[in-house]
């Protein structure tokens, strides 16, 4: 299963994941600029995304604990997802998202 992932650069990546994968994991996996701080216990917003919005509705929604985090970050949006807690399913191949800048590892200028 396949994920397409936009780099803070705007370079397009095609990303292979497993089902029952996070996002994030796959992300880190392939060497992209994700903090992931917590490692996916959904207690940092490092793995931060922005989902494509014909994908965002498919997504289970976000739990209180995950919109209060997103709600912490200075550049979310009404498409604004973590990825730790994104997990992968047939449904989901060919998700489209986009690292934040408040998910690199070095802030932009650094």
């Amino acid at each position: 299963m396949k994920i397409i992932v936009t780099d803070q650069d705007g370079v397009v990546h095609e990303l292979e994941g497993l089902e029952g994968w996070r996002v994030m994991e796959v992300i880190r996996d392939w060497g992209l600029d994700i903090k992931a701080e917590c490692g996916g216990s959904c207690t940092c917003a490092t793995c931060h995304v922005w989902v494509d919005p014909e994908w965002y509705d498919k997504l289970r929604p976000a739990t209180d604990d995950e919109e209060d985090l997103i709600f912490s970050t200075l550049d979310q949006k009404p498409t604004s997802r973590l990825s730790c807690q994104i997990i992968l399913d047939e449904a989901l191949d060919g998700l489209k998202v986009t690292l934040t800048p408040s998910a690199a590892k070095e802030p932009a200028g650094v």
